[in-house]
């Protein structure tokens, strides 16, 4: 590789990290947008609330990035299936902070990597994975669960929802930015 060519590794870590910031803040407007009374609510018994699915994506991100590099991405202090329990109502403050205390966790950890960091190895579950396939597993993870978040919001926010990204029949006339940042539809 030529001297004046880009690291890729480098532009890898700084996509990765904005990935996880733009999930972590499409999450957030989407929450923002559920009534309150909607954060706890479930689509029939076997589905999961905004919550439950706060607490579990909160849970598995400060699992995997605590200490990243030098230990386990399934700390033993992790209660999996506990983070799909709600037995008492939390409010959306206490939601918002699982939230963002998971993501905080994530980014911290990436944002210390150096790129010859992304062909180190890491386990999870005791399975070895490279660094890059652990973030690449983490982002399709933290990915499917925003949109079910998404979908949850929208759905319990009815008429009063506002999109996300290009609203339907919006394409021709989104800005530049939308189609760039991958946001639109």
């Amino acid at each position: 590789m030529s001297s004046d060519a880009p690291d890729l590794r480098a532009a890898y870590l700084k996509d990765i990290a904005r990935s996880f910031r733009n999930y972590q803040a499409l999450g957030e407007r989407a929450i923002a947008q559920a009534p309150d009374e909607s954060l706890h609510a479930e689509l029939d018994r076997r589905s999961n609330s905004i919550a439950v699915v706060v607490k579990h994506v909160s849970g598995n991100l400060r699992s995997r990035f605590r200490d990243f590099l030098t230990t386990d991405g399934e700390k033993p202090d992790r209660n999996r299936d506990g983070e799909f329990e709600m037995p008492d109502r939390v409010s959306r403050a206490q939601i918002l902070g699982w939230w963002r205390d998971g993501f905080a966790a994530a980014l911290g950890a990436i944002d210390a990597l150096a790129p010859d960091d992304l062909v180190r190895t890491v386990r999870i579950r005791g399975e070895a994975f490279l660094v890059v396939e652990a973030l690449n597993r983490s982002i399709t993870h933290t990915a499917y669960h925003v949109g079910q978040i998404v979908y949850l919001a929208r759905h319990f926010a009815g008429p009063a929802w506002t999109s996300l990204t290009i609203p339907k029949g919006q394409s021709a006339n989104a800005p530049g930015d939308f189609k760039s940042r991958g946001l639109a539809r």
